[in-house]
This record gives C-alpha cells, sequence and structure tokens, in this order.
C-alpha cells in the first residue's frame, strides 16, 4: 500500500518537474502558483526533501530580478535595510517595510572555495561563495564568478540566468 502510494506520488512529481521546466524556461525561475493563488518556488534538485517556500511577502524581489535589479527591504521607521529581504522589521514590530535596490558595488569581505558539494550542486565544477560588504554597508553572500579572488577585492553585484538550471539569480563579480 505505501508503495503504491510513493508510486503515485512519483508519478505526480515527475508531471510537476515536466510542467515546471517549461515555466522555467519561460519565466526564468521555478514559482507556480497554489490553489490559493500564492506564489511557491519549487526546487528541483534531487534531495530527500523537496520544499515549497511561500514567497508571496517578498515576491517583489523576485520581480526585480527579472527586471535585473536585486532589491531589499528597508525599515522606515529605523532604517535598517534587509538583505535578503524581509516583510517584517524585528528591531521596531514593523510590517511591509520598503523596497530599495541594493547598489551594484562592494568590497568581498570572505570567500570560501566549494570543493566538497552537495549532491544538488554536484553537476557543477568547484565554485566560489563570497560575502561582500556592499556600499550602504549591507552584506550579501553570493557566487563569485571569477578564478581568483582576494579580500578587499571590488565587486559588482549583477543579476545573471544561471544554468543548466535556468533561474534568474544574481553573483558577485570583480571590477
Amino acid at each position: 500500500m505505501i508503495n503504491d502510494i510513493r508510486e503515485r506520488l512519483q508519478q505526480q512529481i515527475s508531471q510537476l518537474i515536466i510542467a515546471l521546466d517549461g515555466i522555467v524556461k519561460t519565466t526564468g525561475m521555478p514559482i507556480i502558483t497554489d490553489k490559493s493563488g500564492n506564489p511557491l518556488w519549487v526546487d528541483v534538485r534531487e534531495i530527500t526533501l523537496r520544499y515549497q517556500i511561500p514567497v508571496k511577502k517578498i515576491q517583489k524581489f523576485f520581480e526585480g530580478l527579472k527586471e535585473g535589479k536585486v532589491l531589499a527591504t528597508k525599515c522606515p521607521k529605523c532604517n535598517t535595510i534587509y538583505f535578503p529581504p524581509q516583510d517584517d522589521c524585528p528591531k521596531c514590530k514593523m510590517s511591509n517595510l520598503e523596497w530599495v535596490e541594493m547598489p551594484n558595488e562592494g568590497e568581498l569581505v570572505a570567500y570560501t572555495i566549494i570543493n566538497v558539494k552537495p549532491p544538488s550542486f554536484s553537476h557543477y565544477s568547484d565554485y566560489i561563495i563570497g560575502i561582500a560588504k556592499m556600499a550602504n554597508g549591507v552584506n550579501i553572500t553570493a557566487w563569485v564568478n571569477s578564478k581568483e579572488v582576494k579580500i578587499g577585492m571590488k565587486v559588482r553585484l549583477k543579476v545573471i540566468r544561471r544554468e543548466p538550471e535556468g533561474y534568474i539569480t544574481y553573483e558577485l563579480e570583480p571590477i
């Protein structure tokens, strides 16, 4: 009985992944709409668990990526900028924060070279993840598109389409 259920679920998942491929090719993002009309990010990497993350409150972030912009949220009361964006300020207990565009330039403050990858990233050759302090003082973690990096190097924040998934995302590149 459990195997029948598992097989049925696997067939449904396979059908959804085929449909999701079409959505990613069209929109550049694996975001579907649930029964209530809310947007959901559907990750297609192979792992034991599959997550659907509600993104309704930060959907503007993904819309910004489609327009080539990296957006953050800012509390109008205390002026704290949040990246990744969030809808609530934990300091002021305010909701519905303002949207601001992140600056394009920053400085690399830390990095690591990923040699041992999770299975869902095993199709990539070794890659670099860096933390950059942007011109507004906010730190961003992102892939660094460079073979050589050093702390203190100037970097540019850039929106790209990551292959083979076809996702629109952002990365850092040397200036």
